[in-house]
């Protein structure tokens, strides 16, 4: 709020503190290891900014602006408080390309272990970011994944990576039973559209109509659009 006299900015700071908050709790919520108290402290140094800067002439709610801010500052602090090096980062990211480019040369998904064996430098970050990892402290809790298996994104876009994941399984979720069937089938246990026909008792090309009406549905959210 350009130029706003400092009673009128005090309060409109007080007014947004729940805006911090609740912002602040959605990110500790897909974020591992994000403490609450740091995301409400670098959320209200956003929301300062946001109503300094904030201008009405421009046709954006004041709200819409402050959560850009807002996140945004929330996710600086992580990366700022990111105890993996941007190095060791870049290192993986390029190898997580690399997998899926061997994937669609060869149809099947690579394994970082034998990216490792022509790239020495792969297997020191993964294990640099493995050291860094925070752990959960729940050992009840059984291991369903690789835990470096995000390691290659940095605290900001993992937070983004996995808001968006929640959101497909949402969008999933609601689908008609046998397009969730063919997705499931296709992406998650690889089968052909050939294959998953002959499963389903119907033709590979009604399969692959059904599949293309999935994605279509899929694409029509907010998340994927």
């Amino acid at each position: 709020m350009t130029g706003a006299p400092s009673a009128a900015r005090e309060l409109a700071i007080r007014d947004h503190v729940p805006l911090v908050r609740q912002i602040a709790r959605r990110v500790a919520r897909v974020a591992t290891g994000a403490e609450f108290d740091d995301l409400v402290g670098d959320g209200s140094l956003g929301l300062i900014r946001a109503v300094d800067t904030f201008d009405p002439t421009r046709g954006t709610m004041f709200e819409s602006y402050a959560r850009r801010l807002i996140l945004g500052a929330m996710l600086n602090g992580m990366r700022r408080r990111d105890p993996v090096s941007e190095r060791v980062r870049r290192t993986l990211r390029r190898a997580e390309e690399r997998r899926f480019e061997i994937a669609q040369e060869r149809g099947t998904m690579p394994t970082f272990v034998e990216l490792e064996r022509d790239d020495p430098a792969l297997e020191r970050a993964r294990l640099a970011a493995y050291r860094q990892a925070t752990l959960s402290l729940d050992v009840s809790a059984p291991l369903k994944r690789d835990p470096l298996a995000d390691s290659s994104l940095e605290p900001g876009a993992h937070v983004l990576a996995r808001a968006k994941r929640a959101a497909l399984r949402e969008a999933v979720a609601l689908l008609p039973e046998r397009e969730r069937r063919i997705l499931s089938l296709h992406y998650a246990d690889e089968l052909s559209l050939h294959s998953i026909g002959s499963r389903l008792a119907v033709s590979p090309q009604r399969v692959s109509q059904l599949h293309l009406t999935a994605l279509a549905r899929l694409r029509h959210t907010a998340f994927v659009r």
